[in-house]
């Protein structure tokens, strides 16, 4: 299988090789401080004794997975701690492909680029499934698209690219077409603390045991370095999980773990409401900029990013570098997410220059198209 490197690379390679001035709103690295219990704990962990430096248990330290089982209301049982939410995508796709039961995973479109990789790596065939026009679940495109041969469906609420939250009755249906062609349901819900409209619900409400949960720590503490994810899985699926992620990685990181785990039990509901006060704020910012622009744009119900697109400046790679040139402004190509999405750019809202970036882009697109320029 031949890989090409992925656009997030590319436009941050190129953008870090600019002459002028950038602002990176590429990546998704929140940028405000992590929970004070969690460099506390880290301090503390360098005092511990020897044996806290060995490997800890593959499926988690026992602490953490009950944390989170007692947060997430399920048994203890059905937590895989995962080197970021990106492997437990993996561990829960690998399921939906091991149990012979077809080689397709419907992936809404846009869709987070990481996806389409996971799933051909693991040998399966990814097909796109239409959303409607705010980025919502479309259930009658998914009907349409599944299949005896469909063995996943993957949903991401909040959503990256589009910002969407998903109806819980939506996920519902999803969960019952999956039912009648014996498919499993990946629902990542990374971004879960970033509900900027409390509409959120998470599938685990569903009960049902087609739905695997995943979700993880790197955007809610904003320590997208440390690797601390996790799976919830049904009871018939944890085993081979918890082989497959002792065979890939033996264990995640035992200081992590530890770290997040006092964070949890410190960390007051406050820190994760004046992270979502924060994004609310460089929302609006945004978007009355994108307004000024002459933008069309998506308006986030949750997770951190915009869509936008502008008059006459279709979202090419091309235009994508031209921007980073002329305006000084780094975002991502919508065609990396798929097809729906095309003519689009994506921008990510974890900067602390958001602000600067939307009045760069406003002067940029506001008083002339680039073609004049």
């Amino acid at each position: 299988m031949e890989y090409e490197e992925p656009k997030f690379f590319h436009v941050m390679e190129y953008a870090a090789a600019a002459d002028g001035d950038v602002i990176d709103m590429v990546s998704g690295n929140p940028d405000w401080e992590p929970p004070s219990a969690l460099r506390e704990a880290l301090r503390e962990y360098a005092d511990l004794p020897p044996d806290a430096f060995q490997y800890p248990p593959s499926a988690g330290l026992r602490e953490l997975r009950e944390a989170i089982a007692e947060r997430r209301g399920v048994d203890v049982d059905r937590v895989v701690v995962t080197n970021g939410t990106g492997e437990a995508n993996y561990l829960a796709m690998a399921r939906a492909f091991e149990r012979d039961a077809g080689d397709e995973a419907l992936l809404m479109d846009p869709v987070y680029p990481y996806y389409p990789g996971k799933v051909q790596l693991l040998g399966g065939e990814p097909t796109l499934v239409p959303t409607t026009r705010d980025g919502g679940l479309d259930v009658s495109a998914v009907r349409e698209a599944a299949s005896e041969e469909t063995a996943l469906i993957a949903l991401n609420t909040p959503n990256n690219p589009t910002g969407a939250i998903y109806d819980r009755d939506a996920i519902r249906e999803v969960v019952a077409i999956a039912d009648a062609v014996d498919a499993l349901v990946l629902v990542d819900e990374v971004y879960d603390h970033f509900d900027l409209t409390g509409s959120f619900e998470s599938a685990l409400t569903l009960d049902s045991d087609r739905v695997i949960v995943t979700s993880g720590f790197s955007k809610s503490m904003a320590i997208t370095g440390f690797r601390v994810g996790y799976a919830l899985l049904p009871d018939e699926h944890v085993f081979k999980a918890k082989a497959r992620h002792m065979l890939v990685n033996v264990a995640g990181p035992r200081p992590s773990q530890y770290a997040v785990h006092h964070a949890l039990a410190e960390t007051s509901p406050d820190y994760y409401a004046e992270a979502r006060e924060l994004l609310a704020e460089r929302v609006d910012a945004f978007t009355d900029a994108l307004d000024a622009a002459g933008a069309e744009y998506s308006r986030p119900e949750g997770a951190f990013y915009v869509l936008a697109r502008f008059e006459g400046f279709p979202g090419t790679m091309a235009n994508v570098k031209r921007l980073i040139d002329e305006a000084g402004v780094a975002g991502m190509p919508g065609d990396a997410f798929g097809t729906a999405r095309g003519d689009w750019i994506r921008f990510a809202l974890v900067t602390p220059r958001a602000v600067e970036a939307a009045e760069r882009l406003a002067d940029y697109f506001g008083d002339e198209t680039p073609a004049s320029r």
